[in-house]
């Protein structure tokens, strides 16, 4: 990830700032928001919403009052209030947004729990932080090779420093519950900071990582996705698709959240067709639904005893035969109604693709044909000279 300011190296990371999302620019950030109120003037007599959205490492979002009425935009470092210390952050949102994403989260303003921000991030508090920063990699690494030694059942996906360097915040995913009561005293004898654990899902691990999606882009959770809603083998159902835990998980080994996007689409499709499970009474036999193809509206059916040969329904078919069922009508047999399509196909015949019409090899056709007649043309020559000769 980058932006046209800074450029991408060879491992990925921005290659100017080397900040990796958080360029001053905010142009390679993950979860920027478009502020389309900024150019909008407040009524006269409306004061200015006083709070703030600042954004940390991999895209966590807190809220902050600005006790201070400091002019703060979109883009600015500030440091923020913490426990203990402070800590360094930009701000992603400012204005009457705030207030709309406040209410969105149910977030109260009143609420003293919010914590405020402090000042704007003098040059110290700028080079403390990046030097914070710069720790991570190695930390993590050597946090991970002490994990291992200690023979927990642990993985640690990402360290997390405080904007101050006073405490170091360790993201990790386990199945099971971890006793890392030693493992923090080591952590702590090695790296002389205050430690926190916390244990996140998968999906927020992958969500942290970031990487490339089977369909060749940026992961969504790591880019624009915010709320992870759950996903079923059920959705994978009703867009007909095969169930291959390799093809439908992703990087997180998690069900891919894009199998919720088409869903409603499908469901609302599928209010047209009748169930699976309801068989079709006739005279000629019973008729079990065998396939449905949603795209093109149609059913296939076979008679119980007779699955090789399907016969296909539309839906407004196959619930005229359901609801003569319900009624004890006799219904004589499917190839009643798969004629009236066949017909119905039979009349829009009259349109025809004008370039479907032809092969592509149409125009070598006639140069075989031309070079037959010549052919002949030498035998009936040959043929006329050797009479002459006779």
């Amino acid at each position: 990830m980058a932006c046209s300011s800074c450029s991408t190296g060879k491992d990925g990371q921005p290659k100017g700032c080397k900040n990796n999302g958080t360029c001053g620019t905010d142009g390679c950030n993950k979860l920027t928001v478009f502020d389309w109120l900024s150019n909008m003037s407040l009524p006269g007599g409306v004061e200015p919403f006083n709070f703030v959205e600042v954004r940390f490492k991999n895209g966590r979002k807190h809220f902050y009052k600005n006790t201070e009425n400091l002019s703060l935009s979109i883009g600015d470092v500030v440091a923020t209030e913490a426990n203990p210390g402070h800590d360094v952050g930009m701000v992603s949102l400012t204005g009457e947004l705030v207030r709309v994403q406040m209410k969105k989260k149910k977030e109260d303003p009143e609420s003293p729990e919010i914590l405020k921000v402090y000042r704007k991030a003098s040059q110290k508090d700028i080079d403390v932080w990046q030097e914070a920063r710069d720790r991570e990699e190695k930390i993590k690494q050597r946090s991970r090779q002490i994990a291992i030694r200690l023979n927990l059942s642990m993985k640690i996906s990402d360290v997390e420093f405080q904007g101050d360097a006073s405490k170091a915040t360790f993201y990790y995913t386990a199945e099971d519950r971890v006793d890392f009561r030693q493992l923090i005293k080591e952590f702590a004898r090695e790296f002389n900071t205050r430690i926190e654990m916390r244990q996140i899902g998968l999906r927020q691990e992958a969500a942290r990582l970031g990487g490339i999606g089977s369909c060749g882009r940026e992961l969504c959770c790591s880019t624009w996705l915010t709320d992870f809603r759950s996903v079923s083998t059920s959705a994978a159902r009703y867009q007909q698709l095969s169930l291959n835990p390799q093809k439908l998980a992703g990087q997180c080994g998690k069900l891919k959240c894009c199998l919720n996007y088409e869903l409603d689409t499908y469901l609302e499709a599928l209010k047209s067709f009748p169930k699976t499970d309801v068989k079709l009474k006739t005279k000629k036999g019973t008729a079990v639904c065998q396939k449905i193809d949603i795209f093109k509206g149609l059913l296939w059916y076979a008679y119980e005893g007779e699955w090789m040969n399907w016969h296909k329904l539309t839906p407004e078919q196959a619930n005229t035969i359901i609801a003569k069922n319900k009624k004890e009508e006799a219904v004589g047999s499917l190839e009643e109604y798969e004629l009236e399509i066949q017909m119905e196909e039979g009349d829009n015949k009259g349109f025809k693709d004008a370039v479907g019409e032809d092969s592509l090899t149409r125009f070598d056709k006639p140069r075989q044909q031309r070079k037959k007649r010549s052919k002949k043309r030498k035998k009936r020559k040959g043929n006329t000279s050797k009479s002459k000769n006779a």
